[in-house]
C-alpha cells in the first residue's frame, strides 16, 4: 500500500531588513517561561500556606540564589489575560522570562497591558 501523504503548515515569510523570517500562525508555547511560572505559583502557595516563611528559605531548599526565587515570584503578580496568552502560547515572540528576570513590571495590571502591547 503506498499512499501519498501531505501535511500542511500555515507559514507566511516576512523580511525584516535583509533577514527573512518565518512565522507559523500556529501559538508558540515558551516551554521555559511556563515552567518558571508555574514554579513561581507553587512557591507562592508554600509562602501563603506557611510552610515556608521566605523566598530565600526556598532558595535553600531547592538549591538555588534567592535572586532567582525573587525574580520567578514577580511572575504571580501578572495580569492574568497576560498569563492567559502565555498558557495559549500567543504572546509576543519577545516577551521571554529573561526579559521578566532582567525588566521589573508595575504592578498595575493596565500598565503590565500597555508594555505588553509595546511588544507588537
Amino acid at each position: 500500500m503506498n499512499a501519498d501523504m501531505e501535511s500542511f503548515v500555515p507559514l507566511t515569510f516576512a523580511r525584516r531588513g535583509v533577514q527573512r523570517l518565518t512565522r507559523t500562525d500556529t501559538p508558540a508555547h515558551d516551554t521555559t517561561f511556563l515552567v518558571g511560572l508555574s514554579r513561581a505559583f507553587y512557591w507562592k502557595s508554600l509562602l501563603d500556606a506557611g510552610a515556608t516563611k521566605s523566598g530565600s528559605e526556598i532558595a535553600i531548599k531547592e538549591g538555588l540564589h534567592h535572586s532567582v526565587v525573587n525574580e520567578l515570584l514577580r511572575l504571580t503578580l501578572l495580569a492574568p489575560d497576560i498569563i492567559g496568552q502565555l498558557m495559549a502560547g500567543t504572546q509576543p515572540r519577545r516577551l521571554t522570562l529573561m526579559w521578566f528576570q532582567r525588566n521589573r513590571l508595575p504592578v498595575d495590571w493596565q500598565a503590565q497591558r500597555n508594555i505588553i502591547a509595546s511588544f507588537r
